[in-house]
């Protein structure tokens, strides 16, 4: 429990509240967003009783074992003076006179906080203003943002999770910032996969990946299955015995070309035991040879990276013999190049390692999978925060090296999108990983790169990462156009993503869900009704700005509004409980 809880002190607070987790102040009287921020609180002179004092609770499992501190976003008065405030936590003094913030500008001052002042159990932080006069509404006051109590090395930030809006930057800036000199970029390998790509769509992103410098670029073992015949899920698309057929494997070529013109890695991949009628027999060197042909015939492109996937298959779940096949194909490989890398997902391929499933399995990979051969891994879970704490575990178990299959912004094909920026990955995972890769959504891959864009921004840097910078600047980054930006904006913030609402799924449509919420509100209607018409509006100014551009995008916010025009009217104007319906949206 300690150490888990050092670990996140490490990577991000112990407790973070907004203004408005603050109760009492005068932000009820005057609103809660001024000056650029929000939902802020304030304090008017002791006079004012309620009014000048605040005060939130954080609960924490464990006291801390290292020092922390209080940082606060705050801004004082437009008056001559500072204003004079008082700060405890838990009773213990924290700071007492002039409020050392500036009065034309947010500023973060960090508070040492005394050893043992943070306790287990609910925690009480009381800000008080400590002036002896001064009226409602007029200085001296004392305004907050936000504060958190968190280790050294912390940088306070808005938590885009609790009030995710965008504000565009007023300027482009280059991309990605490059490192100080002497510096490396965080992750050596940087890139994305596709989901179920065709061979053009990877062409069509590979510019974007040097754009943006990454440097690393997997197929989708589904692209390499009949994809073009059958749905996935379909036992006859995957057809891993059988060679390409000629049309498609002259297409791939070209992907391959294309990622070495641009100095791209391509990493050539397959899964035989997925969505197929026959699965891979590890002991069969028939089967060997025949999955073999594919990465033989990759690695006469010039290939140098290549993966074998084994995750979501429901047979050939053997450690032992998953880690004969790997090792075999490798040895096949480096007897050609020496150089030739692999990197293996394995069945197991979340977590920290050590469930009861898990554990065994990941302590025979670590017992007989070839030493060289790193593991794809996606994070504590299969979608959500990804911290050091779990890869340090995973990798220790695991005995191997790791490569993070990051599951933003996956869709899985589901008709919904995840626009907003990459969160919840800690600043110190580049020492236990050494690669990143992101999994994009499946048709959408034109706005894909937004997301990309904080994917590609966390990975060169993720120290330096800041999601709020990074997604002004993704933004910024897809068009001149200001209408355009506009557009992309408010597109975004419509489908913050599964990251930012919080959710483990990557079905989430945040359109429908808050409709869904609107529908569940007393007398919803109207809301409902006003929400259908926002959608509308920025369906036309998509179509207006970018004619011939995001035509998949398009397509899933039109379907979103047809579903929710079909939900309204079926709810209120089929029973004459409203009398309009807003309109088409075709």
């Amino acid at each position: 429990m300690i150490a888990a809880l050092v670990a996140l002190i490490m990577a991000g607070p112990i407790a973070y509240v907004e203004g408005s987790d603050f109760t009492g102040g005068a932000a009820s009287l005057f609103g809660a967003y001024h000056h650029g921020e929000g939902p802020v609180n304030f304090v008017y002179a002791a006079p004012n009783g309620a009014r000048a004092t605040m005060q939130a609770t954080f609960r924490i499992t464990a006291p801390p074992t290292r020092s922390v501190y209080l940082y606060v976003r705050g801004r004082d008065d437009d008056a001559p003076g500072q204003c004079r405030i008082a700060i405890e936590l838990n009773g213990a003094a924290i700071h007492s006179g002039p409020s050392g913030f500036p009065s034309n500008a947010w500023a973060t001052r960090r508070f040492a906080i005394p050893g043992g002042a943070v306790k287990a159990g609910d925690n009480s932080i009381i800000i008080r203003n400590t002036e002896a006069s001064g009226p409602i509404g007029m200085p001296p006051w004392f305004m907050v943002a936000r504060a958190a109590v968190a280790g050294e090395d912390y940088t306070l930030r808005r938590d885009v999770r609790r009030d995710f809006r965008i504000v565009l930057p007023k300027e482009k800036r280059p991309f990605p910032d490059r490192a100080p000199a002497g510096q490396a970029p965080g992750f050596a390998m940087r890139g994305i996969k596709g989901w179920l790509w065709k061979p053009q769509q990877y062409l069509a992103e590979i510019p974007t990946l040097a754009r943006y410098r990454m440097n690393f670029l997997m197929n989708c073992y589904g692209s390499m299955c009949d994809i073009e015949h059958y749905p996935w899920g379909d036992p006859r698309v995957n057809r891993w015995w059988e060679p390409l057929p000629d049309t498609k494997r002259r297409a791939y070529e070209k992907v391959v070309a294309e990622c070495r013109k641009r100095g791209i890695e391509f990493c050539f991949g397959m899964n035989p035991n997925i969505c197929t009628k026959r699965i891979v027999r590890y002991a069969s060197a028939e089967d060997t040879d025949l999955l073999w042909r594919h990465y033989a015939w990759m690695q006469g492109l010039g290939v140098r990276w290549f993966n074998i996937s084994l995750d979501d298959i429901t047979e050939g779940i053997d450690a032992a013999g998953q880690a004969r096949l790997v090792n075999e194909i490798l040895r096949r490989l480096r007897e050609r190049d020496p150089d030739a890398r692999m990197i293996f997902c394995p069945t197991y391929y979340w977590g920290d390692g050590a469930g009861k499933e898990q554990k065994p399995y990941l302590e025979t990979l670590a017992r007989d999978l070839h030493s060289d051969v790193y593991l794809f891994w996606t994070g504590d879970g299969v979608v959500g925060p990804i911290t050091k704490a779990a890869a340090e575990s995973f990798r220790r178990i695991s005995g191997r090296r790791l490569f993070l299959w990051d599951n933003y912004p996956v869709n899985d094909a589901n008709p919904t999108m995840h626009l907003g920026p990459v969160v919840d990955r800690d600043p110190d995972l580049r020492e236990i990983v050494d690669g990143y890769m992101s999994n994009p959504m499946h048709s959408q891959n034109e706005i894909n790169r937004i997301p990309l864009f904080t994917c590609a921004d966390y990975a060169y840097d993720p120290r330096a990462y800041d999601p709020e910078r990074s997604i002004g600047q993704a933004i910024l980054h897809q068009t001149e156009d200001a209408r355009g930006r506009e557009v992309l904006r408010e597109l975004v913030e419509h489908y913050p993503g599964m990251l930012i609402w919080g959710s483990g799924s990557t079905a989430l449509n945040a359109v429908r869900e808050r409709f869904t919420r609107m529908l569940a509100m007393p007398h919803g209607g109207p809301a409902a009704e006003a929400y259908i018409a926002s959608i509308r509006s920025l369906l036309a100014r998509m179509r207006a700005a970018f004619p011939k551009s995001y035509l998949a995008e398009k397509a899933t916010v039109q379907a979103d509004l047809q579903h929710m025009q079909d939900v309204y009217a079926a709810r209120y104007l089929r029973r004459g409980e409203r009398g309009e319906s807003g309109g088409g949206g075709r």
